[in-house]
């Protein structure tokens, strides 16, 4: 599985603004080491899920919307890439050559049973654990 570096750095920013303060969106990316403008797309889909509010203005920034104990991985995950999959064959609606007469192959159903254990484990982790 591949965790992306777009979400890689969406728990980063989250970590960024740990401490409850606003932050413009330039400090965030040079603390993280994050490019600026790759920064401020993340800080947009974390915006649109409801983990951070943006504040304009010379004070303006961002700072986180909810709790760390109530952030969760896949809250950061399913803000950036919507959902993790582990393989292509799990997309719903990927058509795999190997599944025959409506049924799965033993490697998908395989798959698709450690992804749902992926899925739960990023669902237990709360960002404060992280931070």
């Amino acid at each position: 599985m591949y965790f992306t570096k777009e979400c890689d750095y969406a728990v980063r920013v989250v970590r960024a603004l740990a401490h409850g303060e606003v932050m413009p969106g330039s400090q965030i990316a040079e603390r993280e080491l994050i490019p600026l403008q790759f920064c401020y797309k993340i800080l947009k889909k974390l915006e649109r899920a409801g983990i951070v509010s943006s504040f304009r203005g010379a004070a303006g920034g961002y700072r986180l919307k909810k709790k760390l104990n109530k952030i969760t991985l896949i809250d950061i995950v399913t803000a950036i890439d919507e959902k993790l999959y582990l393989n292509e064959c799990l997309l719903p609606k990927k058509i795999c050559k190997r599944n025959s007469n409506g049924n799965t192959c033993g490697v998908h159903h395989e798959l698709a049973r450690v992804q749902e254990l992926v899925g739960q484990a990023l669902s237990e982790n709360t960002m404060d654990k992280l931070v």
